[in-house]
């Protein structure tokens, strides 16, 4: 891992292929519609995985830009491979949402499907996403209802602290899925 410090603070999520469909195939398309979330902007995907949600948010969003990020290497290269075979075009990064390698205001939307819950210190995370989206962007992310649905031993009722990240102000929320606009 390129992060070595990290490793004790990371564990990836087991690969289901029932689950990766689901999300793929309803969740995706369900949050895009409950949340109005734009198309053609500038995309990415923190804590990307395997790619699991890219084929489905280049389809729905058609983005001038799709980028995933993802801390483990190994996991990034299955991305890269799911990418291929779906003949999608995104660019793919290995790296840490609390420090993104990524300019100041360089994504209109920032997509979050429960990594911001699952890292230690996830108030440097909410930073990075805000420092990343352009004024006016917004942040998609689950509910804390939705990562007690989805992982209910693993999120043990985390909860996201938004006052680390105070330019990201509330803009929509839909049960399970939630949005912030970048004001500043």
């Amino acid at each position: 891992m390129p992060y070595p410090s990290l490793a004790l603070e990371y564990r990836s999520f087991p690969n289901e292929a029932s689950r990766n469909w689901r999300q793929e195939h309803l969740e995706i398309p369900l949050m895009l519609r409950a949340l109005a979330l734009p198309r053609g902007g500038r995309v990415l995907e923190v804590g990307c995985g395997r790619g699991v949600a890219l084929p489905a948010l280049a389809q729905h969003l058609a983005p001038g830009r799709l980028v995933g990020l993802d801390i483990d290497p190994a996991l990034v290269d299955a991305a890269s491979v799911r990418l291929r075979s779906a003949g999608v075009s995104a660019e793919l990064v290995v790296g840490d949402v609390r420090r993104l390698p990524f300019l100041d205001h360089e994504f209109d939307l920032v997509i979050d499907f429960g990594t911001c819950f699952h890292v230690a210190r996830a108030d440097d995370a909410l930073r990075e996403v805000s420092r990343a989206l352009r004024p006016g962007g917004i942040f998609a992310t689950e509910t804390g209802l939705s990562q007690l649905f989805s992982h209910p031993v693993r999120s043990r009722g985390r909860s996201l602290p938004w006052n680390a990240a105070s330019a990201l102000t509330p803009r929509n929320h839909a049960g399970l899925w939630q949005s912030r606009w970048r004001r500043h």
